[in-house]
């Protein structure tokens, strides 16, 4: 069985992006993305498989639209 990765957009400010996200409906964490610069971290430090896919769907997305999507998944 594979991972589901789950996010949502819960702020947009000039310099940075937030989403919660976690595994199926449990967002339990949070992650940053600078839009500049497009790094990403946790707040919690701790930066997994989890975060790195949700972050790299999330980055190729706004590569495409030009925009962070309000909410994305990951099941891999």
């Amino acid at each position: 069985m594979g991972m589901m990765v789950a996010a949502r957009r819960i702020e947009a400010a000039t310099n940075e992006v937030r989403y919660e996200f976690g595994f199926e409906d449990r967002f339990d964490r949070i992650l940053v993305i600078d839009p500049g610069t497009l790094a990403a971290r946790v707040e919690d430090g701790h930066f997994n498989s989890a975060a790195s896919a949700i972050t790299a769907k999330i980055v190729n997305s706004w590569r495409s639209s030009g925009e962070f999507p309000a909410r994305m998944l990951f099941a891999g």
